[in-house]
């Protein structure tokens, strides 16, 4: 087995949701889920088959994007995995929809950070073992920070 570390793109003001699931409908359900939560939402779609042809199959409705989960699924090359990329909306908006999604078995991660994927590699093929999002913690929080904190999800309305 080898271990790799593979750098994901996100797009300029976007974010970034991987995760795995197990079936090929797979990117329409995922492309349902988003578009009925957050209809003015940019996205893309890619999912990499792990049988049958193993093709990346890819959706979306902003070519740009979908050609951006095509490249990042297609870096990942593991079986099973989706990559979806956005503007316009958060993962915070659309994550508990896509969990919904029969097919979807887990999420890897949900971010506007850099993130690296790190993957495995034997005979069969590849597999996520987990993610790097973003940097190290640089301190405890302090009242000033928490203050700034409330202050901040109460600026984008998600706290009184």
């Amino acid at each position: 087995m080898e271990l790799k570390y593979v750098p994901l793109e996100i797009p300029e003001g976007g974010n970034i949701i991987v995760g795995q699931s197990h079936f090929i409908k797979t990117v329409e359900d995922i492309y349902e889920a988003i578009v009925n939560t957050v209809p003015q939402i940019k996205f893309g779609i890619a999912f990499n088959e792990a049988s049958g042809p193993c093709l990346t199959r890819a959706d979306g409705n902003d070519a740009d994007l979908k050609a951006l989960a095509i490249r990042n699924a297609s870096a990942l090359a593991a079986g099973h995995v989706f990559v979806v990329v956005m503007r316009d909306g958060y993962p915070i908006n659309v994550l508990g929809r896509i969990k919904d999604v029969p097919e979807v078995c887990s999420i890897f991660c949900a971010t506007a950070n850099p993130v690296d994927a790190i993957v495995a590699e034997t005979e069969k093929g590849r597999g996520i073992l987990g993610v790097v999002d973003g940097e190290r913690p640089k301190g405890v929080e302090t009242e000033e920070d928490a203050r700034v904190r409330v202050q901040f999800l109460q600026k984008i309305g998600y706290k009184r």
